[in-house]
């Protein structure tokens, strides 16, 4: 199993760097994971964020495969709707050029209606698009239509997707899954079986919402404001546009106990090392899991949490399920 760090270039008003500076230490953030023994660096994407949400992660995917030799490169997840199927294959065969073969393409269907909008995609499609593109960037490079192709032949593919029948779909064409539950991995064995393929092809990923410290207490009072306005901000740009009501910011300490979790704020944990082995045992269970990760940050820790959290997980935890 690989562990991976996550990364998003979140940038809030009240703990604002300089942009170029927050740059310059998301690539450093991949560098330090990649010499602590991270397998994987993966990276979101947001559009309009106030906290300036990472917006092309490939383009910042290729920056970092310039910095570092080993650690692969993902997207958990690139927004396949706002473009179309070339374009994504396109640049994601730079970056695999760039890596030496280091890119892991995962593509997700959106749920923020302003960024259909700006990019003239049609949100009652999301799924089937996202489907669609997928399939065809596979075709794009299995018909050499790309030029220079990537490295990897094939190049991993995965679909982000949360709900049993997207689970299914996922199977159905062949493509990893970045989500992880008991109940998606049913959907998504059955979605394989459906499609023609060996079971022994499943490959699920998945986010886990914790943080590693050594003093877990007080790692939590520096991080709590910060989760605060982290889940408070998705929770406000999922409904922007749609006319539903603006939820009241959360209360981390309710994210923290689970009583103010959802799907959009999974309960979040601080840990040791020993705690989270536990807790991840516990998540994987027997599930075909091959990839783990979780946050590098939440919206603009301070340095010192950050790169001892990274450490531990890309060191210390990595190493106990070698």
């Amino acid at each position: 199993m690989r562990f991976g760090i996550y990364s998003d270039m979140r940038n809030p008003p009240q703990w604002r760097r300089p942009w170029p500076d927050v740059y310059r230490r998301g690539i450093e953030v991949a560098v330090n994971a990649e010499a602590a023994g991270a397998d994987v660096f993966w990276l979101s994407e947001h559009h309009f964020f106030e906290d300036g949400y990472l917006s092309q992660p490939l383009t910042f995917a290729a920056a970092v495969a310039s910095r570092t030799s080993r650690i692969r490169l993902g997207t958990a997840v690139l927004l396949a709707p706002l473009r179309r199927a070339l374009q994504i294959a396109e640049e994601a065969a730079v970056v695999d050029l760039v890596s030496d073969g280091r890119m892991e393409l995962g593509l997700g269907a959106g749920y923020r209606l302003p960024e259909f909008e700006a990019f003239g995609a049609d949100m009652g499609r999301r799924f089937a698009d996202t489907d669609e593109r997928a399939v065809e960037i596979r075709r794009l490079y299995a018909d050499g239509v790309v030029s220079p192709p990537p490295v990897q032949d094939p190049m991993p593919i995965w679909l982000g997707y949360a709900s049993p029948a997207g689970a299914r779909r996922a199977g159905r064409l062949g493509f990893g899954l970045l989500a992880m539950s008991p109940e998606l991995a049913a959907a998504y064995l059955e979605g394989l079986d459906a499609g023609g393929h060996d079971r022994s092809s499943a490959r699920m990923a998945g986010n886990l919402n914790f943080f590693l410290a050594d003093d877990p207490e007080a790692a939590w009072a520096r991080i709590k404001d910060h989760l605060g306005y982290q889940v408070s901000s998705y929770q406000r740009y999922a409904v922007e546009g749609t006319g539903a009501p603006v939820p009241e910011p959360v209360d981390p300490e309710t994210i923290r106990t689970g009583e103010g979790a959802g799907q959009l704020t999974p309960r979040f944990h601080v840990l040791t090392v020993d705690q989270a082995e536990a807790h991840v045992r516990r998540a994987v269970g027997t599930l075909p899991v091959t990839d783990i990760f979780v946050w590098s940050s939440i919206a603009g820790l301070d340095d010192d949490l950050v790169d001892r959290h990274v450490e531990l997980v890309s060191r210390d935890l990595r190493q106990r399920f070698a």
